[in-house]
């Protein structure tokens, strides 16, 4: 096995300087008014592929933000990789509660702050360097490549899924890599196994035709705002449990293997709880706060709105109550399932008097990975040579609904090894990339693309 950290340490001062350039770029998904920035970013990261060693690149438009396709082919009978990443960023508000800048990257103690340096752009950055470390020290990889990075994954993906189905013959591939999750500690490298899928609604409920005067009314009309609290305390019961029907009926229990991997990790729940900010943690009753986190469904209220709310009183009987509602789902929940028992519940749970419609949000399947695919092996040995220990096997209690995506369209098994740390501040204020991890991660990943090309030959 090659060894890369010579020719990284020399090179890291430009990677890193690099990475600060595609950093300031401002390129938020969601703001219309940043549509250039946009470009800018897949302009970008079409350029930094080429200098990476990738010969063909490509900005392919879509119906909303380009999305930049990369090959490299080495051999028809090699196995080939299909490398997936986002270049898009988080709205960086509210601004004012940033140390510096959200897009004028900065180093403190050992951390790179800027919008985007962990979530997706420092680790996109990350198998560039990896790639162009190979190839610059004439260590070839040994498998073909093609990249996909994509400019929307902060708003849903949603042009990818039709780009993968429209080019499934061209992107055909026999393994799916992806760098978009994290490490459980900065010296455990963490290979991610499963993620939850995801179901948001939004939950409206109307009563009289106008607000009216609480006074005058109150007590003979029924109250949506009252009613929507009814609703929603409904949906749980005493012991943090979605009363849906059937909501656990297919929920996978934990395994003697995975409650081995929960124990290796070094969890300390009273770091959580003020990691946090709460005065006690909470959840489902019976499980771990790892185990309600990774391998428990959930049912979350993310927002309410009713009646009067701004400063000082107004005694209004509201018309209409809303609440947007997400339920996170484990392996083998189905969200098509899931999202019709809710709605039978809610409408179950709701008073005479009032109206309900529930509007269905976006949506995503869980997924879990078959750790004894031989891609696992070679991602253990190169996690291991890069930062001197075995890597842990854990789970993500976030949705990245794109990956069972790609492992439907391809038959190929994906594989899920990121870098952010706990605490990154990936959607909020001061996100940050550990550059410590960034500079083993880069050669991990060096490693990686050579170790994987033997697996899957082998």
């Amino acid at each position: 096995m090659s060894d890369f950290s010579s020719s990284i340490d020399r090179d890291l001062p430009r990677f890193r300087a690099e990475l600060c350039e595609f950093l300031r770029i401002p390129s938020i998904s969601t703001d219309p008014e940043r549509a250039g920035a946009i470009r800018d970013g897949a302009t970008w990261v079409s350029d930094h592929m080429r200098q990476a060693g990738i010969p063909e690149t490509e900005v392919i438009e879509t119906e909303g933000h380009p999305i930049v396709l990369g090959e490299r082919m080495v051999d028809d009978d090699a196995p080939t990789v299909l490398l997936y990443g986002h270049y898009d960023v988080q709205p960086s508000e509210p601004d004012d509660l940033w140390t510096a800048p959200p897009f004028e990257p900065t180093e403190r103690d050992g951390r790179l702050y800027a919008r985007g340096a962990v979530d997706d752009k420092g680790q996109v950055h990350m198998h560039l360097k990896a790639l162009e470390t190979r190839l610059s020290a004439g260590v070839d990889v040994p498998v073909n490549l093609k990249l996909v990075i994509e400019g929307e994954e902060e708003i849903g993906s949603r042009n990818l899924g039709q780009f993968l189905s429209e080019n499934s013959e061209r992107l055909a591939c026999d393994a799916v890599l992806i760098s978009d999750t994290g490490m459980f500690a900065p010296d455990l490298p963490c290979i991610t196994t499963g993620l939850r899928g995801i179901v948001y609604t939004e939950i409206n409920v109307y009563g009289p035709s106008s607000d009216l005067h609480s006074g005058s009314f109150g007590g003979a009309v029924v109250n949506p705002a009252n009613a929507l609290a009814s609703i929603l305390a409904g949906l749980k019961d005493e012991d943090g449990r979605a009363t849906i029907p059937g909501y656990y009926d297919s929920v996978r229990a934990i395994t003697d293997r995975e409650r081995a991997d929960l124990e290796r990790l070094p969890m300390d729940e009273e770091i959580l709880r003020q990691t946090v900010g709460s005065s006690e943690l909470g959840g489902e009753k019976g499980f771990s706060p790892l185990e309600r986190l990774w391998y428990r469904p959930t049912l979350d209220v993310n927002g309410l709105l009713s009646g009067f709310t701004g400063e000082g009183s107004k005694t209004v009987l509201p018309s209409k109550a809303m609440a947007k509602v997400s339920m996170r789902l484990v392996p083998d929940q189905q969200a098509s399932q899931v999202v019709e028992a809710f709605e039978a519940r809610v409408k179950e749970l709701a008073p005479p008097g009032v109206r309900v419609e529930i509007r269905r949000f976006h949506g995503g399947e869980p997924w879990v990975a078959d750790t004894e695919h031989p891609i696992f092996e070679a991602a253990s040995e190169a996690l291991e040579t890069a930062f001197g220990t075995p890597p842990a096997f854990i789970r993500e209690g976030g949705s990245i609904p794109i990956v069972q995506s790609f492992e439907d369209t391809f038959a190929a098994p994906a594989l899920l090894v990121g870098f952010a740390l706990p605490g990154c501040n990936a959607h909020a204020p001061d996100e940050w990339l550990d550059l410590s991890v960034y500079r083993r991660g880069i050669e991990a990943l060096a490693h990686l693309y050579g170790g994987i090309g033997d697996k899957l030959k082998g």
